[in-house]
Formats: structure tokens, sequence, C-alpha cells
């Protein structure tokens, strides 16, 4: 059973990045979260400090009593309440500024593939990491938007929408417009996923099934 955090100790995993969970503190703070096996470090100069599965558990749920007044959302929100980057699922609000936002991007996916060349075997960067196949949805929502896709806004708007499905290991990407869910699977797949198309039985319109390939 991990011991709770201290302040201190929780600050840190909290200010973690939100993408790599780099972390910043005192050697001993470090070390610390290191023998509760919330963080690791890196092999290789100059060996940073990253938050381990159990880490980004415990930084996600936040607070102990903000976990249990309220259920965690089935979905990230566009960004938290401190302006964290999260990955576009669909349905946001329009960007205000849209080369802030490809900007964000931009390091976001070049710190997941970091995170995959640290933490695959033989440093791998062409398929994904644990913490993706743990965060199915938002790791699908960067791939996509990384790769130029364009996430639906609002209620209405064109572009792709990504999903949590029943099945382990599996999002659902639905596109709305002309463009449907065309280019999606394409950007799936270059960025390790394993994508197949199906169609809905009710509606007959189709849709993406995409998983992390493994090897």
């Amino acid at each position: 059973m991990i011991r709770p955090l201290t302040a201190a100790q929780r600050r840190i995993v909290e200010e973690a990045d939100p993408v790599t969970g780099r972390l910043r503190g005192s050697d001993a703070q470090l070390a610390r979260l290191v023998l509760m096996k919330l963080a690791f470090r890196h092999p290789r100069p100059p060996h940073d400090h990253f938050l381990t599965p159990a880490g980004h558990r415990i930084r996600e749920a936040g607070p102990p009593e903000e976990h249990a007044a309220q259920p965690m959302p089935p979905s990230p929100p566009a960004a938290s309440a401190e302006g964290a980057f999260a990955a576009r699922v669909g349905g946001e609000a329009p960007v205000q500024d849209g080369r802030a936002r490809a900007r964000e991007v931009r390091s976001a996916w070049q710190g997941l593939v970091e995170l995959r060349r640290m933490t695959n075997r033989g440093g791998a960067t062409d398929r994904p990491c644990a913490w993706e196949r743990t965060h199915l949805v938002r790791a699908a929502a960067l791939a996509l938007e990384a790769a130029g896709c364009r996430p639906a806004e609002g209620d209405d708007g064109d572009g792709y929408l990504v999903a949590g499905t029943p099945q382990p290991e599996a999002v659902a990407v639905r596109g709305r417009g002309p463009g449907g869910i065309a280019g999606c699977a394409t950007a799936l797949e270059q960025a390790g996923w394993q994508v197949s198309e199906h169609a809905q039985p009710r509606t007959g319109g189709r849709y993406l099934l995409a998983s992390p390939r493994r090897a």
C-alpha cells in the first residue's frame, strides 16, 4: 500500500508534464518518489525522472478530497483548470488561437514520441507505449490532431470524434461532415495503431476501431 503523499510530494506529482510525466524536484524528493514506485529515473543522461503508471493515476485522480467528492470524468476536457494540455477528442468549443494550438500539439506529440523512446523496448518510437495503452482516447486523439486531422467542434461541427468502447484496448473514431473518417485511418496507422473499418448496425454509417500496435 502506498503511503499518503506529503504536500510537497503531491505538488511535484501534480506539476508533472501531462504527456511525458517528466518531474521537477530536489534529488531527495525525486528519490523518495522512486522508492514509492511513483517515479523512475531514466538511465540515459540527463537522467530525468518520470512518473510511472501508478504516478500518472495519482496525478489524474487529483487531491484525495476532490477524488472522493466526485467521480473522474469519462473523457478529459480540452484543458484543465490549470490550463494543462489535453488532446481534442471532438465536440469541444472552437480554438481561439489556431497557431498557439498547433505549437502545443506539436510539442505534446514530440514529448510522446520521446516517451515511447524511453519506455518501449529497444527505444522503438513506431508503436504506442504503456502510457498510451492506459489513456486510449487521449492518445488516439493526439495522434490524429498531430497528423493534421480536424476534430469536430461543438455539437454540429465537421471533423473526427474519438470515444472509448467496451472492447479492451480499442477506441472508436467517427467523422462528421463531407470528409467523414477519410485520413483518420492513415494517420493512426502511421502513428502505430491497428485500424479496421466497420458499419454501424442501425445507420450503416462508417467508423473506425483502433488499437495500439504492440509489435
